[in-house]
């Protein structure tokens, strides 16, 4: 079943200069990027992204860290694409994340841990929304996904 997910890459992976090697990680999957947008988000898109958080003591310092420099919002489709991204985005504890994941090559600190994904199918559909009108999503096909699904 084809799914989509919502990516975000943030202002540490912005800053780092690793937009590039993050999208090749998702293209390389086989993942169609279906919506891309550099921004400067908003405090009260933040605090509606983070509302979930709302209540912990972390919550002012997630919402100061993301409107501090731009990020990458992509929306990314494919079978299974919301499980995948997680593996290959690693555990939000880069110490305990996997090498060959994102945040097991590249990162050492929970709070500076480069990127989001969706954990879930309903969490995805929330946050796309959230991140992107309708008619900012492009449906289209690969020419070789005959060669990537049966």
């Amino acid at each position: 079943m084809v799914e989509r997910t919502f990516i975000m890459i943030k202002p540490d992976g912005v800053q780092r200069g690793l937009v590039g090697e993050i999208i090749k990680r998702f293209e390389n999957k086989g993942f169609t990027l279906v919506a891309l947008k550099m921004m400067q988000v908003s405090r009260e898109l933040a605090e509606k992204h983070y509302e979930v958080h709302k209540e912990k003591p972390f919550f002012n310092s997630l919402v100061e860290f993301i409107t501090s420099s731009p990020v990458v919002a992509m929306v990314w489709e494919g079978e299974g694409v919301v499980a995948a991204s997680r593996k290959i985005i690693g555990a939000t504890d880069p110490l305990a994340a996997e090498p060959g994941t994102i945040r097991g090559d590249y990162c050492i600190n929970i709070g500076r841990n480069l990127i989001h994904g969706s954990d879930a199918i309903e969490t995805a559909q929330r946050e796309i929304s959230l991140w992107f009108k309708e008619e900012e999503l492009c449906s289209w096909q690969k020419t070789m996904s005959c060669w990537l699904q049966e």
